[in-house]
């Protein structure tokens, strides 16, 4: 690679393509091959990112650079190892009595990596940002009923949200339309950084070419290939930075860094690419994301808007062996035996889920579906595109499962989402959700909640009962209470069987044994602390 150095007295900051391995993530573990011993400052962590070509728009509003992102900017909190928010650029806050107003009082001294002062008015245009009714972002939908005057500024009738109110530059307030208990962990989220307001809006698109924040790395110079195409980026090692500096001189990152590279020891992370590599001398962190997966039924076409019909199929699939039908060395499917993902805060493993009995199944279908029914039952399963491998073990394992209850399975492809309007047949869809941020409101309103875009997209399921447990949720200012009320939900789900939760993700890193200090946050690979990596000799 080439590397291009920006022209002088510009200043140019960049993320990176996404860190595909990433996705935030709840629970994970490092294998490390050997002591700790004293830190080394210097060095350049090479990181080998995973998709191609590279893309030099960094912002963090979109879907991509979300470990770069991290090395580049903050926000007004971030998240401990037990998913507790903690202060970042906000050195505290104070929630009023009745839970509906948050006051954030930012850190003295922070700059921007161009030396300008952080102030509230940075935070406050960062936050309406998110909020816009712009091409592509469904970052708003978070904000519009929760903040006092979001829907509003969404819809064009305001010039500003009401509630992202600047008391002193130093000083800035959020009114929720009602308590909101998990508004600190959207605000831990990667989306809501903060970005200098003067420099967005002066340069526009063209910022998040070069961006500037506060974080503590900050753009060096592009990655470039011998024609001058930009390959990765390089970060150096913000020596103004107000929390801990980093051990590290510089990061790079790249998708076009090579498995040879790796070998030969000058590439330092990248994904796991077969099981061959657990057997070397590496490190390997592990990694359970945001993302899981279900088997959406469709709750309005017979035989399956019966919820005993649907009860007794997922009795008689065995997730687990689906799950592995799904894995690849690089990502693993854990079978799921929750509608809330484990290790949400509040919600740590607690099956509830029927013990795989397949004779049983078939016993209770055979009794629910009259004999003629029974023989012609076929049910299709809904695939997303493109196409995957693991698409194809999936239909394999399921008409497997299916042909031992006396069900035959076709399977279909669809080109967009949308296109299951077109299906009148009773189907199972391959539902595959990313939360957004750590809450089960995240999870269970876009999958379950009868208005939902999403659940009209695969189960078209409607619960008044869910419905209403949703809304007590909603209003309930009691961490406990409100857990108790999901934990309700959950047990609704069970009953009543629209989904059949399959596998969570869980995702594997190697890392060369002379990366130290590596650590595995609660929110997984995207979070990950390089302040406190460092390389030995």
């Amino acid at each position: 690679m080439v590397k291009s150095r920006p022209r002088p007295n510009r200043t140019a900051v960049a993320f990176g393509m996404a860190f595909l391995l990433a996705g935030a993530a709840f629970s994970g573990s490092l294998i490390q091959k050997k002591p700790e011993a004293s830190p080394r400052q210097g060095g350049t962590l090479r990181v080998m990112a995973f998709l191609t070509p590279f893309n030099p728009i960094f912002d963090p509003a979109s879907p991509s650079h979300y470990f770069l992102c991290e090395q580049l900017f903050d926000g007004l909190v971030r998240f401990d190892d037990r998913f507790t928010p903690m202060p970042a650029l906000a050195e505290y806050w104070q929630i009023s009595p009745d839970g509906k107003r948050i006051t954030f009082f930012l850190r003295k001294g922070v700059t921007f990596h161009n030396g300008r002062a952080l102030t509230a008015w940075d935070v406050k245009f960062s936050l309406e940002r998110l909020v816009q009714n712009r091409p592509g972002s469904t970052h708003y939908q978070y904000f519009t009923r929760k903040v006092v005057g979001a829907e509003e500024y969404w819809r064009g009738l305001a010039d500003e949200v009401a509630g992202f109110r600047v008391v002193d530059d130093s000083t800035f307030e959020i009114q929720w339309t009602r308590p909101f208990v998990s508004g600190l962990h959207l605000l831990g989220m990667y989306y809501c950084k903060i970005l200098p307001k003067d420099l967005v809006e002066s340069q526009g698109r063209g910022f998040f070419q070069k961006p500037v924040g506060t974080g503590p790395f900050k753009f060096d110079y592009w990655l470039r290939s011998p024609q001058l195409d930009v390959l990765g980026v390089r970060l150096v090692r913000n020596a103004a930075y107000f929390g801990k500096r980093p051990y590290l001189a510089a990061l790079e990152y790249s998708p076009h860094f090579t498995d040879d590279q790796f070998e030969q020891g000058s590439v330092h992370l990248i994904s796991v690419r077969s099981e061959r590599m657990l057997r070397k001398d590496l490190q390997i962190l592990e990694n359970d994301t945001l993302k899981s997966a279900f088997l959406a039924l469709s709750c309005e076409i017979p035989p399956l808007n019966r919820p005993e019909v649907r009860r007794a199929l997922a009795l008689g699939l065995d997730r687990a062996r689906l799950a592995e039908a799904c894995s690849t060395a690089a990502s693993m499917a854990r079978p799921l035996d929750n509608y809330l993902p484990p290790r949400l805060p509040g919600f740590y493993p607690r099956s509830l889920s029927p013990v795989h009995d397949p004779d049983k199944a078939r016993m209770l279908l055979d009794r629910l579906l009259p004999e003629s029914g029974r023989k012609a039952l076929e049910l299709t399963l809904l695939l997303p595109s493109p196409r995957q491998d693991t698409h194809s073990r999936l239909v394999q394992e399921l008409e497997r499962q299916l042909g031992g209850m006396g069900i035959k399975l076709s399977s279909r492809y669809l080109r967009k989402p949308e296109d299951i309007g077109g299906v009148r047949v009773p189907y199972l869809k391959l539902l595959e959700y990313s939360m957004d941020f750590p809450d089960p409101e995240n999870i269970i309103v876009p999958l379950y909640h009868s208005r939902s875009i999403v659940n009209q997209l695969n189960a078209r399921y409607a619960s008044p009962r869910l419905d209403a447990l949703l809304e007590q949720s909603e209003v309930e200012r009691s961490w406990d209470k409100r857990t108790a009320l999901f934990r309700q939900v959950e047990k609704l789900l069970f009953e009543e069987v629209p989904s059949i939760p399959l596998y969570s993700e869980r995702v594997r890193i190697a890392l060369l044994p002379r990366v130290r200090g590596a650590k595995l946050p609660a929110l997984g690979f995207i979070f990950l602390d390089t302040k406190e990596i460092w390389l030995e000799e």
